[in-house]
């Protein structure tokens, strides 16, 4: 068995695992009898958000931290500290502030994530040139074949890196070793936080076996009742069952279930970076039900999403709307499009019919608009020659485009936008005169 250490990457074989480390004395060993075979991986920044908000300030370390914010918003992650009070990430704020009052709230700051990530990213690239980035905070990675480069094994490779990261980025990862994506992801979350996790091939099926069904990625809650109502409650179950069976039963996914429960994932690390959604969303401070106040916020969600894919040269062909209800039920409608689009006024009279027939007297909190298929644009939106009246309203818009790119964004505002900005600046007037008047001398 070979036993490695995480803090100054020493490798030993030995029969047992060890205690100490025999060079440097550190109890971080990891001992496994497949760990100089395994060569994919996938690393998992730990409490993202919060780590570099922590970073960036000393008195934080020990408080429990909470990114997020507003009376109506989510919890976009918390620190471990936070975690043990029951908070927990996309957790509505008013229940996270229940459960940790004294926590610190800081609203994401997500130019700063996005800038740590990148440095991160960039050490990544240096070990291999198979990474694929999930999000913000999380890649696979291939090492195969990288010995000869390294001179080190995978797992060693992966040992230092997370040491590096930690002393130069000053943010923890936890990482997943195994042969394949699915249960290298798995044995990431394994040993957290500041974990590093192996599942080799000998173990595989014992150790899936002994896992809930909730493991495989794709099994959300609902799924899960209707596989515990159907017998399956762990994934040895879904061993011992007919691959045939489940296809019968559950289509598509129950070949899925029938892979994934034996450990079986021949996707292989991708690098292709092609952005796959581009999307736009918002919470209300109260409710809305009304189809004039939903399609006023449609509107203007559409026109920050068509300035993103405008500004990235991009186009995309299914626009997808997001509703969520007041008690957080989601729905999500979809439309193809003939042509791929950009213009705020295609994304909107899309996503406005959508939300028509979606608008049953049900009270919302979000509302939300993205576009997916995503390609790269040809510089005039092809969809001006389909029709001539589309075409008028597309020079219209690039009309507009060419204004507020000379003189601002609130150079133009639309109509039904104008009245809803007039509206948000008389109450914050009225709310500024409230706070004048209570600074007064009261006699």
């Amino acid at each position: 068995m070979l036993s490695l250490c995480r803090d100054c990457s020493a490798t030993v074989e030995a029969f047992e695992p060890l205690a100490r480390c025999r060079a440097c004395g550190s109890p971080r060993i990891i001992a496994h009898g497949e760990l100089g075979a395994l060569s994919i991986a996938h690393v998992d920044c730990d409490a993202f958000y919060a780590s570099v908000e922590k970073r960036d300030n000393p008195c934080l370390v020990d408080k429990p931290l909470i990114i997020g914010g507003g009376t109506r918003g989510v919890v976009s992650t918390c620190c471990y500290i936070a975690r043990q009070y029951g908070v927990r990430s996309a957790m509505p704020m008013f229940q996270a502030n229940k459960l940790c009052p004294n926590a610190v709230v800081i609203p994401p700051n997500m130019a700063k994530y996005v800038s740590v990530s990148r440095e991160i990213r960039s050490l990544m690239d240096a070990l291999t040139p198979l990474v694929e980035p999930l999000s913000i905070d999380e890649a696979f990675l291939d090492l195969t074949g990288t010995g000869t480069l390294h001179r080190a094994s995978p797992a060693v490779v992966l040992a230092r890196f997370a040491r590096q990261v930690e002393q130069q980025v000053g943010v923890t990862i936890s990482v997943g070793l195994s042969h394949n994506k699915f249960l290298a992801k798995i044995a990431s979350d394994l040993d957290k936080p500041r974990g590093f996790a192996v599942i080799g091939k000998a173990e595989t099926l014992g150790f899936l076996a002994r896992q809930p069904v909730s493991l495989i990625f794709g099994v959300g809650k609902v799924f899960a009742e209707t596989l515990h109502r159907d017998g399956y409650d762990t994934i040895g179950q879904l061993q011992q069952a007919d691959p045939t069976d489940l296809m019968r039963r559950y289509g598509e996914s129950g070949a899925r279930l029938a892979r994934l429960s034996r450990g079986e994932d021949t996707r292989v690390v991708s690098t292709d970076d092609q952005m796959k959604t581009v999307s736009a969303e918002t919470t209300f401070n109260t409710d809305l039900t009304s189809f004039d106040e939903l399609s006023t916020e449609l509107l203007a969600l559409c026109e920050r999403l068509s300035e993103r894919l405008k500004a990235k040269g991009i186009v995309g062909d299914t626009v997808t709307l997001k509703l969520k209800s007041a008690g957080f039920r989601l729905r999500t409608r979809a439309r193809a499009l003939m042509i791929p689009t950009q213009l705020a006024n295609v994304l909107y009279e899309t996503g406005v019919q959508l939300l028509a027939r979606e608008l049953d007297g049900t009270a919302f909190r979000l509302i939300g608009i993205g576009v997916s298929g995503i390609s790269a644009a040809d510089g005039v939106d092809p969809v001006d020659l389909i029709e001539p009246g589309v075409a008028r309203r597309a020079a219209a818009e690039r009309a507009i485009d060419r204004v507020r790119d000379r003189f601002g964004r609130d150079a133009v505002v639309r109509g039904k936008l104008y009245d809803r900005a007039k509206a948000r600046a008389s109450r914050q007037a009225d709310s500024q005169e409230e706070e004048n008047q209570d600074d007064q001398p009261h006699r």
